[in-house]
């Protein structure tokens, strides 16, 4: 999979008041960067909606919102750490509300890229010092270096 990590998709302590805000503000990013289709913003919602993307853990917990890879152009992730929590439906009870602190939001160009992806973030959701370390991570540059050996390390 040739995946590109961008700084300019490295987002800390982002401001928002809902799943809805966050997810078509990291879409529009990617569609502004050329990384994804403009059908893509659409389609990150309609499938939140439909299977939510918030994973269970301890906190800081993370959601992983993706959408079909025939929007993607470019195959990345866009990342942010939010100021103050936001609830996303829980992927497992999709009645139950997470308090998610870190989006990872996948941009895969391929049809199998997806389920690759997953297994390297779930050793992300598996590390809670890790996630911990992404929380506090002082500049972009250090959130983005975190989550590339997270990924790369897998």
């Amino acid at each position: 999979m040739d995946l590109i990590l961008d700084k300019e998709l490295v987002f800390r302590d982002l401001t928002v008041n809902s799943d809805k805000e966050a997810l078509a503000f990291l879409a529009n990013e990617l569609y502004e960067k050329g990384y994804v289709k403009k059908e893509y913003i659409g389609a990150i919602q309609a499938r939140e909606e439909e299977y939510p993307t918030g994973l269970p853990s301890t906190i800081p917990i993370i959601a992983i919102p993706h959408a079909n890879f025939d929007l993607v152009n470019k195959t990345t992730l866009a990342i942010a750490t939010l100021k103050n929590p936001i609830n996303f439906n829980n992927m497992e009870n999709k009645k139950e509300l997470l308090p998610v602190q870190i989006i990872i939001m996948m941009a895969i160009g391929e049809p199998h890229g997806q389920v690759e992806m997953l297994q390297k973030i779930v050793n992300i959701i598996q590390d809670e010092p890790l996630r911990k370390e992404m929380m506090t991570a002082n500049n972009n540059e250090k959130l983005l270096e975190l989550l590339k050996k997270s990924i790369k390390d897998n």
